[in-house]
């Protein structure tokens, strides 16, 4: 190749290696690479959308509202005063499948001290019955909220499913993770017991 070739390939390179290196990244993410979330921890995504928002620990928790599988309006301002853990999830996702016995246990020890755990499906619209299928065939007996256009993972600046976020009793976000949910995860232990013991 002569000197002119190889300066012009070599300036083509330079150009596309950025994009390379971000869908890398992408692709990494969508078949369950790791990322950090705001406070440090490791988290899997089985779905990555761009949001341009961020969502901040210690901030006001966003403005949320959804319908239940019967078609009920339901919204965060609903549960003030409760400690809720938002989880945002769906049928498709396999860690989500992974979590749904640990967050179910979870709600079962906690409930009484004030817990509501809500599971956002973001399945399609037009998807009630599996989903409803879905939740039976895991057990679930927390709430299930429908989403099927997916504003809550713009809402939450969500990256990827499953996600979760704790808000307080006075409506503030605790903490948030990207991936499936342990109930034994010590920053969720942590940030759980301090919500459920203020305001009491």
């Amino acid at each position: 190749m002569s000197d002119g070739v190889w300066r012009i390939a070599l300036a083509a390179w330079r150009a596309m290696f950025p994009a390379i290196v971000g869908m890398a990244i992408i692709a990494s993410a969508c078949t369950g690479g790791t990322a950090s979330d705001s406070d440090g921890a490791a988290a899997t995504s089985s779905r990555v959308t761009v949001s341009p928002t961020r969502v901040r620990i210690g901030d006001p928790a966003p403005v949320y509202a959804a319908r239940t599988i019967a078609g009920d309006p339901v919204s965060l301002a609903d549960l003030r005063g409760r400690v809720v853990l938002l989880n945002i999830w769906a049928t498709w996702c396999h860690p989500c499948r992974t979590e749904i016995p640990e967050l179910q246990a979870l709600f079962e020890k906690e409930q009484a001290r004030g817990l509501e755990v809500v599971g956002v499906s973001i399945d399609a619209g037009g998807e009630d019955e599996d989903v409803a299928e879905f939740a039976e065939k895991y057990g679930v007996t927390y709430p299930i909220w429908r989403d099927g256009d997916g504003r809550v993972s713009t809402t939450f600046a969500a990256v990827g499913v499953p996600a979760s976020y704790l808000i307080d009793r006075e409506g503030v976000l605790r903490w948030s993770h990207l991936g499936p949910v342990t109930a034994s995860d010590p920053a969720l232990a942590q940030a759980l017991e301090t919500a459920l013991g203020a305001g009491r």
